[in-house]
């Protein structure tokens, strides 16, 4: 603390003695934060503060210190800095921190300011409503930082805003709200038709934001947890008039940022960006009870240029999940994911896979590249799902650098994926699944090597598999491999795999190539911010 007293002075002294104030600290004073915030980008303003004055402190100097020249006795000043300083040690405590995000922000306000209050038993719904509607005046002034500090803040749904940065403290815990009014219910998805659950509408999501630009939920590994066992009964019950909500859902939003969190027992999936492009989610762990009914882990769907990397997933259903909407509906609307990157993604999901393409696919789904993968006591690693009825496509899906501990099943292609929206959809509709690459896949105690099966007059084509080692189980299956209404290639597969995948010899063992060049999503330069508390 005294050592912050000692900034202040010393920075004070420059203001007041250095020849370029020419007399006006003040004024020298605001020019140099609003230059020092053009550089790095730091959020150093604070609402209902004027630039000047730094979050480092809400309470500006007395009116003396900006008032002082070169006529004032240089004892004087040094006098009212000490005492000044002294104050300081016994009020305040400062304390900063930094994080990599893909904007920074110009303002900054704590929950705290808005009459938030972290015991866990006050709703804040309406605090935290209240923050960011007034932050919103700074949409276009630099964008705007809500900080939430350790405590356990208990909240409804609420909707965040373009050029807006939610961060979480590490000892922060946002809990749902058990109270079914503070979810609002909004319209099914339209590429879905229906919602999940029911076939009304559906419970906005705990964080929901809607034809947003350039949006941010991160934390040092703060904590949203979605208190999902209520939902979870409700949905076992078949008393669910609506579908469940998510945790984090962006609609039609471009630049979003979900990073450096941990998200527990959502009432169904985590994260769900959908319409949306340009994504990044990173470092997120992901827990949830693996018998709880849909809580998948990261489902991007009908999105372009997506990067998920570094997250860490346990959950009772596919950790992550590409979707692009559901028969009639999702061909009707016709938005394809496409340029995926997953990578350095650790899950375990007993009952469903590491990585599933579908069922709900009929937008079609299209170059998605997995590596360094690594899945543990997992239903299967890479699973592909759809049915007649889907149309679009899976195509262009690369994987390599898997490993895999006690499966079910390595790999699973199913095309009859029986769920459907409703009665309405095409049966001739078939969906085209092609060029499907896996490579450097290593695995042990599995049960079964693959189970792939097709469209009968509907192969799925193009299957390419190499390097693969897989390690049987003491009490695998007969027959390691089941295929049907497939085709494509191997090279250096063990066991050797069915007649449908042939074996090229060692000379091919480099195919199934991985794309060399780079996507969109992977040029993102993130930027260093800083955000400044002011404890009183």
């Amino acid at each position: 603390m005294a050592a912050v007293a000692d900034q202040d002075m010393m920075r004070i002294e420059s203001l007041i003695f250095d020849k370029k104030a020419h007399g006006r600290p003040h004024q020298y004073y605001q020019n140099q934060t609003r230059e020092e915030n053009s550089r790095s980008g730091s959020a150093k303003a604070i609402v209902g503060f004027p630039r000047w004055c730094s979050v480092a402190s809400k309470t500006t100097f007395p009116k003396e210190f900006v008032t002082v020249t070169k006529l004032v006795p240089l004892l004087i000043v040094v006098a009212l800095l000490s005492q000044r300083g002294a104050e300081s040690r016994k009020a305040r405590r400062l304390d900063s921190f930094e994080y990599n995000a893909i904007s920074c922000r110009a303002h900054s306000a704590s929950i705290t300011d808005f009459g938030g209050v972290g015991d866990g038993k006050t709703s804040n719904t309406k605090a935290f409503k209240d923050a960011i509607n007034q932050l919103s005046q700074y949409s276009s002034d630099g964008g705007a930082q809500l900080y939430v500090p350790a405590g356990k803040w208990l909240t409804g749904s609420f909707n965040l805003i373009s050029h807006f940065t939610l961060y979480l403290h590490k000892d922060a815990f946002l809990l749902a709200s058990q109270d079914l009014n503070e979810w609002p219910v909004i319209k099914p998805l339209p590429s879905y038709g229906r919602g999940r659950d029911a076939a009304a509408g559906r419970y906005t999501s705990l964080i929901f934001g809607t034809n947003l630009t350039d949006v941010i939920v991160t934390g040092d590994n703060g904590t949203i947890d979605g208190q999902g066992a209520l939902w979870w009964q409700q949905f076992h019950k078949g008393k669910l008039k609506y579908t469940r909500p998510y945790l984090i859902e962006f609609m039609y939003t471009d630049n979003i940022q979900i990073s450096s969190l941990t998200l527990l027992n959502s009432p169904s999936w985590n994260v769900h960006p959908v319409y949306s492009s340009n994504i990044l989610v990173q470092g997120i762990t992901i827990i949830a009870p693996v018998t709880s009914p849909n809580t998948d882990g990261i489902n991007p769907d009908s999105c372009t240029n997506t990067r998920i990397e570094d997250c860490y997933i346990v959950s009772g259903d596919d950790c992550v999940a590409v979707k692009s909407g559901w028969d009639e509906y999702g061909i009707a609307y016709g938005m394809p994911t496409k340029q995926l990157v997953i990578r350095r993604l650790t899950c375990i999901s007993p009952y469903s896979a590491t990585i599933a393409l579908g069922s709900e696919m009929s937008g079609g789904i299209q170059d998605v590249r997995a590596e360094d993968i690594k899945a543990i006591n997992t239903e299967s690693g890479v699973r592909i799902k759809t049915a007649v009825g889907r149309g679009g496509y899976v195509k262009d899906i690369y994987v390599r650098g898997m490993t895999m501990h006690t499966m079910k099943w390595a790999f699973w292609m199913t095309g009859n994926y029986g769920s459907h929206a409703d009665n309405h959809y095409d049966p001739k509709a078939l969906p085209v699944i092609q060029g499907i690459n896996y490579r450097d896949i290593v695995a042990d105690n599995v049960s079964m090597a693959a189970r792939l099966e097709g469209i009968s007059g509907d192969p799925f084509t193009g299957i390419c598999i190499a390097n693969a080692t897989i390690g049987m189980a003491a009490k695998h299956k007969k027959v390691p491999w089941t295929c049907a209404d497939i085709g494509g290639m191997t090279s250096g597969v063990t066991p050797p795999p069915c007649e449908l995948l042939p074996d090229q010899g060692p000379e091919k063992i480099r195919a199934c190539d991985f794309p060399t060049e780079s996507l969109p999503i992977d040029m993102v330069e993130m930027k260093k911010c800083t955000y400044r508390i002011n404890y009183l």
